[in-house]
């Protein structure tokens, strides 16, 4: 079983940058790919990036590409969300997510998630 706890949100204005992480309790971290999705009230679950087991690639939804930064440490167990220049339109609760298949942008393919962390921007 794989516990997953996210922190580093909060409320933000419009342009500035947040940086998330997601914190497993596991020692085998390092053999998950990495998804962060986010939710917005009234919307489902979507897909923001990604970073393979061995942190060698990364992908992103296109709404965040050029902006958002997807990163691990696995000796820390640790994967890592940087924003920046945030959109009232990137308000939402984000999660991460652990799961043994690569490049999986949709949330059914991924085993484990946290709890999420509220992420406001205001314009």
């Amino acid at each position: 079983q794989v516990q997953l706890v996210e922190s580093g949100g909060g409320l933000v204005q419009a342009g500035d940058s947040l940086r998330l992480s997601c914190a497993a309790s596991t020692r085998t971290f390092s053999r998950y790919t990495v998804g962060w999705f986010r939710q917005a009230p009234g919307k489902e679950r979507e897909f923001v990036a990604l970073i393979v087991w061995s942190g060698g690639s990364t992908y992103y939804a296109d709404s965040v590409k050029g902006r958002f930064t997807v990163s691990r440490d696995n000796a820390e167990n640790t994967v890592y969300l940087r924003m920046n220049g945030l959109k009232p339109e990137d308000t939402a609760l984000y999660y991460c997510a652990a799961g043994s298949r690569s490049y999986q942008t949709l949330p059914q393919y991924y085993d484990y998630w946290g709890q999420g962390t509220q992420v406001t921007v205001s314009s």
